[in-house]
């Protein structure tokens, strides 16, 4: 059975198949790159831009589905402190920010109202403050 995820271990690299494609994307970039200025022709140019495209396409694609997923986090947590914070919290939920939302969600439903006043009142303002001052963690195995 897996090791119980945690502060220390909750961090996940992008898989390897993206650091692979990553990788060999570049490599082709730089080696083509290379050939273009030693011996410059049309046809090489042309190469050197289809690879330079699928690089950048290759990294523009990553980082869509990494903004996609903070939006859905984000929405999954609005709807989780609606659901579990005291009343007197629930106006101020506009006032979190994506990072803190992202950083609360691994927090229990039992200490995210304590989490949330320490929040707003600014005892906590990073990512990595609030997962920190997390006690009972709520495991988040969905991300990628």
């Amino acid at each position: 059975m897996a090791e119980p995820q945690n502060y220390a271990n909750h961090a996940r690299r992008p898989p390897t198949l993206f650091l692979a494609g990553a990788f060999l994307s570049t490599a082709a970039t730089l080696g083509v790159g290379v050939l273009l200025v030693v011996d410059f022709s049309v046809a090489t140019l042309a190469l050197f831009v289809v690879a330079a495209c699928t690089a950048i396409a290759l990294l523009a694609a990553r980082r869509f589905a990494t903004g996609v997923q903070d939006r859905v986090i984000r929405l999954e947590e609005r709807l989780r402190l609606e659901r579990t914070l005291p009343d007197e919290l629930k106006g101020d939920i506009g006032q979190l920010t994506t990072d803190q939302l992202i950083a609360l969600r691994f927090a229990s439903d039992a200490e995210l109202p304590g989490l949330v006043r320490r929040v707003l009142a600014g005892d906590l303002t990073s990512r990595d403050s609030i997962k920190q001052a997390v006690n009972d963690w709520r495991p988040d195995h969905q991300r990628i």
